[in-house]
């Protein structure tokens, strides 16, 4: 269709048709900004900081927020708000909003593919990753509603009563997300604790930032209540000390600490006797994992006379 007339607009060209609709000739460059996940939705770090994220070959990918102990702060006034509700909802609802999810990143699965590769992977890596990451939430979603019948007991007495041992979540948690695999090992390490009624705080992986910015979007459109996790970028040298020495995060969870950071950790942790877990070693898949995070609480009921 012929054009008679090109408007100029903010240095944008759109040709204008002969019926009046405007083709556009070119487009801004609109870049993602990437922000914080907290409390539901995407603040920008209260100090203003970001770092640069580069390629190997030194090219700047994106400006990445750089968390403060504030935003830690806001996140975990927001983790304990969201708690109680989250671990109330029945075993059905939270394996419903895990598999939710799965079926979001799985629809974004190109997308996240492609984040990992812009940041250092390789796209068969990529593929599997994702992949893997998705596996593992329908497999943890799963266990939602079996985990406690498998490690409850009733336990013998030698009096007239009924002794219950159950499970019931932690409470916060403060998670730090391995500094490879930006997906797989962000998602290993929080499926088994929401799946569990805990909250967290997850620091991100300084290599793999955007990747866990996605994730965020993915699980604000998964139906997961604000709060019950929020994502912080960063700096892990900062994020330690203030998340093992702040005195309402009930457990710290990471897997590839080194042995100083392992100390940093630990003696604050017994501050307020904070539970350290190290999953290192763990299998990927094992209903142990939630377990690791749960409380458990016995009850007397009186049988007979």
């Amino acid at each position: 269709m012929a054009t008679k007339t090109i408007l100029k607009v903010k240095n944008i060209k759109v040709n204008v048709s002969s019926n009046g609709h405007e083709v556009p000739t070119s487009r801004l460059d609109v870049r993602k900004t990437y922000k914080l996940y907290i409390d539901g939705k995407f603040p920008r770090t209260e100090s203003g900081r970001v770092y640069a994220l580069k390629d190997a070959s030194g090219k700047l990918i994106a400006n990445v927020c750089r968390g403060s102990r504030k935003d830690l702060r806001d996140s975990i006034v927001s983790n304990r708000k969201a708690q109680e509700g989250w671990a109330k909802k029945s075993a059905y609802n939270k394996a419903q909003i895990l598999y939710r999810i799965a079926e979001t990143l799985e629809g974004r699965r190109g997308q996240f593919i492609d984040t990992l590769v812009q940041q250092g992977d390789s796209s068969i890596n990529a593929k599997k990753e994702v992949d893997a990451a998705i596996d593992l939430l329908v497999y943890y979603a799963g266990w939602s509603d079996k985990y406690i019948q498998v490690f409850s007991s009733v336990n013998p007495v030698e009096s007239s009563h009924f002794n219950f041992s159950y499970h019931e979540p932690m409470g916060v948690v403060s998670v730090v997300a391995p500094l490879q695999q930006g997906l797989m090992g962000m998602v290993s390490l929080l499926a088994p604790m929401i799946i569990g009624g805990n909250v967290c705080a997850l620091l991100a992986s300084e290599k793999y930032p955007l990747t866990a910015v996605d994730f965020g979007e993915v699980l604000n459109a998964s139906d997961v209540p604000g709060g019950v996790v929020n994502i912080l970028t960063g700096y892990r040298k900062e994020f330690l000390s203030h998340a093992s020495s702040h005195m309402d995060i009930n457990a710290i969870l990471f897997a590839d600490l080194d042995t100083e950071q392992k100390k940093l950790v630990q003696i604050n942790a017994a501050l307020n006797v904070k539970r350290v877990l190290d999953f290192s070693k763990e299998d990927l898949q094992s209903p142990y994992r939630i377990l690791a995070a749960q409380e458990t609480k016995t009850t007397w009921h009186p049988i007979g006379s």
